[in-house]
């Protein structure tokens, strides 16, 4: 029992540490720009494709394919920045939520499809990976697991000192609680936003290695994180980056137990069931303010 439960809660804080990496890369973007970016998943996927191709096509290590996958989901939040978003923003701000939602479905599919195009359907191995297993106790632990939730906390960790000790990181949170004020000061709101979806990108990218890791890498593979990621957020409350990492590893943990014991099925339902009576009992999140200042 003691081994079926350590092997559950490893699952779960495995889980959790991707899920949150992923919630964190979506939060951020809506506290700070109030957008919500559904290509979020073709970039997670975007970046374990690129981490494949430094791998195997350059044959260069797992470590610069990791940091590949981090660039190229850079460069590709920063274009969608400047291509979308920003004419987007330019329009008239009443419609500017509904309108970039819909515009980033649209890059979303274009962007699965153009991999699907050129790489075709069928699941391949993610070479950026750790084989084997150690033993703490007799509680076996496998090395990617490891790994995964060590990068996860140094990049948490990082994105926490960049909000919170940087020049950037400054100018992020003031826009996010007053952009008009934040101009007056003399920030400059389109390079902020701009930062944001590069940064958003980053993660995004690198979360992707980390769970084709897991699983393969296939043309929809961010659709499933993406999508609890945004489960999560709701959970937390739109905008709370501590609320989301919060909720990201409790559904995990909720998530790997309800699969131990109703059945695989029944994980994803079982956070459906908690979105719905967090919107019932408390619509602003469990860490969310009835009034919240956006852009």
């Amino acid at each position: 029992m003691t081994d079926i439960l350590s092997a559950i809660m490893i699952a779960g804080l495995t889980t959790g540490a991707l899920y949150a990496l992923a919630t964190i890369a979506l939060s951020l973007v809506w506290g700070s720009m109030g957008m919500l970016n559904m290509a979020h998943g073709a970039l997670l996927t975007l970046g374990g494709y690129a981490a494949y191709m430094v791998s195997t096509s350059l044959g260069l290590p797992a470590p610069v394919g990791f940091v590949g996958a981090v660039i190229i989901g850079a460069i590709a939040g920063g274009l969608l920045y400047a291509v979308i978003v920003r004419n987007m923003f330019g329009n008239d701000k009443s419609t500017f939520e509904s309108n970039v939602m819909i515009a980033t479905v649209g890059v979303g599919i274009a962007l699965e499809n153009a991999i699907l195009l050129t790489f075709g359907g069928q699941p391949l191995k993610q070479p950026v990976s750790v084989a084997g297993s150690f033993s703490i106790s007799g509680i076996g632990i496998p090395y990617q697991s490891l790994l995964i939730m060590l990068v996860v906390v140094v990049m948490m960790a990082g994105v926490a000192l960049l909000l919170g000790r940087t020049r950037m990181g400054r100018a992020i949170r003031a826009t996010a609680q007053n952009r008009e004020a934040a101009q007056l000061m003399g920030v400059g709101v389109n390079r902020v936003y701009f930062q944001v979806l590069v940064l958003s990108g980053a993660l995004a990218g690198a979360c992707g290695v980390m769970v084709s890791s897991l699983t393969q890498l296939s043309p929809p593979l961010g659709n499933d994180p993406m999508l609890k990621a945004f489960i999560m957020c709701v959970v937390a409350g739109l905008g709370n980056l501590p609320g989301a990492v919060a909720a990201a590893f409790g559904l995990a943990m909720l998530e790997a137990f309800v699969q131990y014991s109703l059945g695989a099925r029944w994980g994803f339902p079982s956070l459906l069931f908690v979105v719905i009576a967090v919107l019932i009992w408390r619509p602003t999140g469990f860490f969310g303010r009835a009034q919240i200042n956006r852009m």
